[in-house]
Order: structure tokens, then C-alpha cells, then sequence
């Protein structure tokens, strides 16, 4: 059955507000209206990333007969935030717990590279979305906020699938690597393709050569 418990629903919240405090100071540093007038697309950009990543995970326990649970890891938060003052976010709020623990590592690789996948796949829906309504974008406030939200949601979903498929620690990708090391690197490297496009070229730029393309 798919269901929050209420330490999971409080974890996820914490990991939330937190991931979207780190991103708002990374992004705008201590501006504060900066802060203040990106904040609802920072936090749609994190929030559904985040949510859907997670919810990747437990979907795809329960279709293996497993139970998942998001369990907050407070040190993770807490380096994320001294990371943020540098202009980059460096964290890992928290990670799935499978009930049970032992499963094959097909099962545990399938689980774990869920996350990540759908990840990728906000990522590229997005900007598509952004490059579609872009030609509207200096007509109307309301496109233009929708196209901010594409573009920096793409940012943020492309680096929380190439973060999150590093092979350290409680990291997803220590996971998929155990299970296929072929599928680990196919699903980095585009992830990291995505996410390397956005430091240097910018998702709006990477819009406006889509069109010229």
C-alpha cells in the first residue's frame, strides 16, 4: 500500500525547506530581494523534483513487494547549507530505507535508479516546456514565470540525478553500480551532460539554441 508514515511526512518536510533554503542562498546568495523573488520558483523547481525522486523510490519497492521509508539525515543538511555559501549545493538531505533490508541487487539497483530516472525525465520535460512557450515569454508575466520555473527546474533536476548517482556513501548510485555498471554509466552520463549544460551554457541559452537548431 502506497502511504506516508508521519515521521516520513515530518522528514520529508524538514528535507524540503531545507534543500530549498541551500538552493535560494546558492542562487542568491544573502540578497535579500533576490531571495524573496525567486523563492517560488526555487521551491517549485525543489520541491517537485524532490518529491517525485523520492516517490520514484517508494513506487518502485512497492512494485517489488518492498516497503520504503525517507529517513532525514541531518549531517547532510547540514553540509549542504555550509555549501550553499559557495555558490554550489552539496548535500544529501536523507535516503530510502527498503523493508526488507536484503533484496538482490537487481531489485536494489531497479529501486535506487528510479529516483534519478524520473529525475532526468522532469529535466528534459522541462525544458521542452521552456523552449515551447519561450516565443511567449516577454508577452505575459505569467509565461515568463512558467518559463523560469522550466528553466531552473532543469537545473535542479539535472543535478539531483547526476548528485544522487555518485557511487559514495548511501548514494543511489552506489546501488545501481552494484547492480549493472553498464546502465550506472549510460544514466551519469547523460545526467551529467544535462547538468554541465546548465553550469556553462544555462538552461535559458540552451533554449534559445534549441529554437535556432
Amino acid at each position: 500500500m502506497f502511504k506516508f508514515s508521519k515521521r516520513e511526512l515530518g522528514d520529508l518536510t524538514i528535507a524540503f525547506v531545507a534543500l530549498t533554503i541551500c538552493f535560494e542562498i546558492a542562487t542568491a546568495g544573502m540578497n535579500v530581494n533576490g531571495i524573496i523573488s525567486s523563492l517560488p520558483i526555487v521551491i517549485v523547481g525543489v520541491v517537485i523534483g524532490s518529491i517525485s525522486h523520492e516517490l520514484g523510490h517508494k513506487f518502485t519497492a512497492i512494485k517489488y513487494g518492498c516497503d520504503a521509508e525517507f529517513k532525514l539525515w541531518p549531517l547532510g543538511l547540514l553540509l549542504g547549507l555550509v555549501t550553499s555559501f559557495f555558490g554550489f549545493v552539496f548535500a544529501s538531505p536523507g535516503s530510502i530505507h527498503i523493508h526488507p533490508e536484503y533484496v538482490s541487487d537487481e531489485v536494489s539497483g531497479r529501486i535506487f535508479i528510479a529516483g534519478p530516472m524520473v529525475n532526468m525525465v522532469l529535466a528534459i520535460m522541462l525544458i521542452v516546456i521552456a523552449a515551447l512557450i519561450y516565443p511567449l515569454n516577454g508577452h505575459s508575466s505569467f509565461f515568463h514565470l512558467i518559463y523560469l520555473i522550466c528553466t531552473i527546474g532543469f537545473s535542479v533536476n539535472s543535478y539531483l540525478a547526476t548528485f544522487n548517482l555518485f557511487p559514495i556513501y548511501s548514494l543511489d548510485g552506489t546501488k545501481v553500480l552494484k547492480w549493472n555498471a553498464k546502465i550506472w554509466i549510460v544514466a551519469i552520463v547523460i545526467s551529467g551532460i544535462m547538468m554541465l549544460m546548465s553550469i556553462t551554457i544555462g538552461a535559458e541559452n540552451m533554449v534559445k539554441l534549441f529554437l535556432v537548431l
